[in-house]
């Protein structure tokens, strides 16, 4: 495995992008989606206006956010690429309003550098990116360029294909190797470990039994000593364990965040903002003995 031990030696990690900087405690938090596609696999088409993604994003952050993820381009699995021009059609008009409008840190999920160039510019301060950001060449400068802060992915395959019987010998060791992999490339491409989250990819590349598998041995990412995103809302792996439909998964998708509350997890993406935040406050001062403003 890459040797990052030298960049890699913080106990309590701190997120820093753009002008903000992140300190992560007791307590994860709520990044919140907001697809402007017509295909995503739960939201597809529901805020495909500008005025009406706009206005969910700034209805999740009244719920509890403390981050906004605009995406413009499917990454369900079977999804075709989206031309950048259309991507860019979609996010900026958005980003744009909202650099007014809210005031929480704003991510574009994006593995185009073009696209993430300009959501930059327009307001956005992080480039969440499911191929780590090794799908476009350029994206490593862009990111660097701007003091973006990223979030890496371990994706196997593309969307396209990696549902496609995928295989590991063991699930947990290949993500963790590729991830530390990614922060050491990066660290090496003028990018500080201090601006990089990582996503174990729940759902890219993976069955239901690497999923469970992946979220029980979620501490072992620790080891890596960056934050750990988790997108797992509303997905598949929740239809598998419950037999619900998509838009029947919130429960569900709560309660993979609680059970990893535990485990080492710092950011919960996720669809459903308010009913998270309530059950996260409810566990958290249930386990701490104090209000979770305290924390």
């Amino acid at each position: 495995m890459a040797d990052t031990s030298s960049i890699s030696n913080n106990m309590n990690p701190i997120w820093k992008f753009g002008d903000f900087q992140t300190h992560f405690q007791k307590c994860p938090l709520i990044m919140g989606i907001v697809n402007v596609t017509p295909d995503s696999f739960s939201d597809g088409g529901s805020f495909l206006l500008a005025e009406r993604a706009v206005n969910q994003a700034k209805a999740l952050v009244q719920e509890g956010a403390q981050f906004i993820d605009i995406g413009g381009e499917s990454t369900r699995p079977g999804a075709s690429p989206v031309a950048a021009r259309d991507e860019l059609s979609r996010v900026i008009p958005v980003l744009e309003a909202l650099a007014t409008e809210i005031d929480v840190p704003v991510s574009i999920d994006t593995s185009k550098a073009v696209v993430a160039r300009h959501a930059l510019e327009a307001g956005a301060s992080i480039i969440n990116d499911v191929t780590g950001l090794e799908g476009d060449p350029e994206m490593p400068g862009v990111a660097a360029d701007f003091d973006a802060g990223i979030i890496i992915m371990h994706m196997k395959g593309t969307p396209l294909t990696m549902q496609q019987n995928p295989q590991y010998d063991d699930v947990t060791a290949e993500v963790a190797h590729y991830l530390e992999s990614r922060i050491f490339q990066l660290n090496q491409q003028g990018i500080d470990p201090s601006r990089m989250v990582i996503d174990p990819g729940i759902g890219f590349g993976k069955t239901l039994d690497h999923n469970l598998t992946l979220l029980s041995k979620m501490e072992h990412l620790q080891a890596l000593r960056r934050p750990i995103c988790i997108g797992h809302s509303r997905k598949k792996i929740i239809g598998g364990l419950t037999g619900r439909p998509v838009q029947e998964r919130v429960f569900g998708s709560i309660g993979v965040a609680l059970a990893l509350c535990n485990k080492g997890a710092t950011i919960f993406r996720v669809h459903d903002v308010a009913p998270l935040r309530d059950a996260m406050d409810v566990f958290l001062a249930i386990q701490n003995g104090i209000s979770p403003d305290a924390l």
